[in-house]
């Protein structure tokens, strides 16, 4: 069982999962994924969050173990999102008399999803406290659109180990916990990318709730992040909060993505063109996705990271290639901004693909064209691959500029 002590009073009760594929049935979990959930011990326990319904059966032996046969006597629900509201069951059958806390829209999800009368429902406002006895109080933190309609998130002064902040799904990333849960116990390398991809897949429409919920919190002193997902932060708070409050601003550094499809090679031969031409332009951060090979999370982790991109593909039934589509599609949900964006496209009797990229990427109001757009017909030629250098060129200097 991996429930692990953070201090006297501050309990890890979270489960890994190395089995499910897909996040969302959409993100593929290379590393896994875990689901967090905290006890915090007063005269009275609290339990922030759940875990996935899959594994219910071992979260509440692992709840029962961390609190030495203790009641629960709240559950406190940052997040309504299944798999961290999945197992809220499974604990009212351990915990019959437990009371559920959050806020308003929290209990009409609650009632919703999972059938659970008022009489156990504890509503909450912004600001609220609940005193747990012995001088511990949690404090309660509106986060709406982080990224749900009733997120909020959960602070404690801890008298041993500072400010607790149960941050919900904020500041999380993917990948299952090896071993240690807290950052200074574990090498945290493989989580920052994962981070992003995270961010761009889940969070990334959000972006302007995400900067609201950051400040609430700008002068409160935080020791430890305990996301539901990832490791908990301590050493690494700033460069964490750091990370979501770039994205969050669309702060990027400097590179281009280079994002195309190709039916039969002649399109690639493009994007391979673009790319050479931006290296001898000086352009050093260079990502090329081939978007029938690259699923759409690692393309959108890039795109959140580096401020240039170059959309490409092959005209398909007059129209734009699905997985393109799929791409701008995905980056007008998440209202792309303060991104400089290069098309180009294919065809063989008809080319029309940067034509139609193009006015797809000015639907998309906070990103810049930048150079010509242009279609190759049939397999590039010299002239062809000189509107690669011209269009490479004219992006390198807004990139770098």
């Amino acid at each position: 069982m991996n429930f692990q002590k953070i201090s006297e009073d501050v309990f890890y009760v979270g489960v890994n999962d190395r089995t499910t594929h897909l996040f969302e049935g959409m993100w593929p979990l290379p590393y896994g994924v875990s689901y967090n959930s905290y006890i915090v011990k007063g005269d009275y326990l609290a339990l922030i969050d759940t875990v996935h319904a899959a594994q219910g059966s071992k979260y509440v032996a692992m709840v029962e173990k961390a609190a030495h046969d203790r009641p629960i006597s709240y559950l406190v629900i940052n997040h309504m999102e299944p798999d961290h509201s999945g197992s809220i069951c499974a604990i009212l059958n351990r915990y019959p008399n437990i009371k559920i806390v959050g806020n308003s829209k929290t209990a009409a999800m609650v009632k919703a999803y999972y059938g659970i009368e008022d009489e156990q429902l504890k509503i909450v406002s912004d600001g609220d406290t609940l005193d747990l006895g012995g001088g511990k109080e949690l404090k309660f933190v509106f986060t709406p659109m982080v990224h749900w309609p009733e997120t909020m998130m959960t602070y404690y002064n801890s008298p041993e180990c500072g400010g607790v902040l149960f941050s919900g799904d904020a500041f999380g990333c993917f990948g299952a916990l090896n071993g240690g849960i807290v950052d200074s116990h574990i090498n945290t390398a493989v989580y920052y990318p994962e981070m992003y991809r995270y961010y761009a897949g889940i969070v990334a429409k959000y972006g302007q709730f995400v900067q609201k919920a950051i400040a609430r919190f700008d002068n409160v002193k935080i020791d430890y992040v305990c996301s539901t997902h990832g490791p908990v932060w301590h050493d690494e708070v700033s460069e964490v909060v750091g990370i979501y409050s770039r994205l969050s601003r669309f702060d990027a550094e400097p590179g281009v993505v280079v994002a195309y499809a190709s039916m039969y090679g002649n399109t690639e031969e493009l994007a391979e063109a673009i790319a050479a031409e931006l290296s001898r332009q000086g352009v050093r951060n260079i990502k090329m996705h081939n978007l029938s090979t690259s699923h759409l999370s690692y393309v959108l982790a890039d795109v959140m990271r580096y401020n240039g991109l170059v959309i490409g593909g092959p005209t398909y039934c007059n129209g734009i290639y699905p997985e393109v589509e799929h791409l701008l599609t995905a980056l007008k949900t998440r209202e792309l901004r303060n991104r400089y964006v290069g098309c180009f496209g294919s065809g063989t009797w008809a080319p029309v693909s940067s034509k139609n990229i193009k006015a797809r990427i000015e639907e998309i109001k906070g990103v810049e064209i930048a150079g010509e757009p242009f279609d190759m017909k049939c397999s590039a030629t010299d002239a062809d691959i000189e509107h690669c250098r011209q269009l490479a060129a004219a992006l390198a200097e807004k990139v770098l500029g």
